[in-house]
């Protein structure tokens, strides 16, 4: 699944493509895309609308108009953004979902094998709201400090995998750059959250933004469906410390990775460097 590396990538590689261009002709193919709202509705709704900016929130990708709307683009576990200078590419493609033919006759179009992902046409006073109730901290902004960190964390019993999974908390981060981070943290993924000392927040904090940072310089990690808007693949995926890495030695201290089950997703550390602290706790 794109996570916030991904995301950002494609909003920045989109970028320039995107902003002061208008919405010359819309077609959404799938009905699922838009559910509960008609494809066709949304899609005569979008043409006509001018770019005003592409932004990111966690996992969604948002195309902001100058009328103040914006459509929020999810791509959940294949969705893809792609754009081509010449027109369509890919004209027989049975993934495509639907096409933006843009004014200087370019397209856009979003390719999606599983059909998880989602657009929604947001109103000008419906967007915040929206985000807000389903997302918390930005990891990559200025304001995402340590305390805010245990801020999130505080009282959970939850495995702290789960709890930096959970979006209402802290936005974007999913399984992949979890495990990285908790992996540059030294932090064992089955540790109650609420239990981290001041050290283990502070290091998985720098861990977190660590991770994500990487994933971003390095386009993403294309391991099965997620390409760049030009069709390209990330990098990331060369450079993982545990993720996917089962048996293979820790390149920091040459234990073999292990995988567990954390949050109900496959969980990949370093029994050697991530050691399960035992707290102390007073009677």
């Amino acid at each position: 699944m794109p996570e916030l590396p991904e995301v950002e990538t494609v909003r920045r590689r989109l970028e320039p493509f995107l902003v002061g261009r208008r919405f010359d002709r819309v077609e959404i193919g799938d009905a699922r895309l838009t559910r509960p709202f008609d494809p066709v509705e949304v899609a005569a709704e979008l043409q006509g609308e001018r770019v005003s900016a592409v932004d990111r929130r966690g996992k969604y990708l948002i195309v902001r108009f100058e009328s103040g709307r914006a459509l929020l683009i999810h791509l959940r576990m294949t969705g893809n953004v792609l754009h081509a200078a010449n027109g369509l590419a890919e004209q027989d493609d049975p993934h495509r979902r639907a096409v933006v033919r843009l004014d200087d006759g370019s397209d856009v179009f979003y390719r999606d094998v599983r059909r998880f992902g989602t657009w929604l046409l947001a109103e000008p006073d419906e967007l915040e709201p929206y985000l807000g109730e389903r997302l918390g901290r930005e990891p990559l902004a200025q304001a995402f400090t340590t305390k805010r960190l245990a801020e999130a964390l505080a009282g959970r019993r939850a495995p702290v995998k789960a709890a930096i999974l959970d979006q209402r908390r802290l936005a974007g981060v999913g399984n992949i750059y979890a495990d990285e981070a908790l992996w540059r943290a030294r932090v064992h993924p089955l540790t109650p959250a609420g239990d981290l000392d001041t050290e283990e927040l502070r290091a998985l904090h720098r861990g977190i933004r660590a991770a994500l940072r990487a994933g971003i310089e390095r386009q993403g990690a294309t391991l099965r469906d997620y390409r760049t808007p030009d069709g390209g693949s990330g990098r990331m995926q060369h450079e993982f410390k545990v993720y996917g890495r089962d048996g293979e030695p820790c390149e920091r201290c040459g234990r073999p990775i292990e995988k567990i089950r954390a949050a109900g997703r496959g969980t990949w550390f370093c029994p050697g460097c991530q050691a399960l602290r035992i707290p102390t706790r007073k009677s």
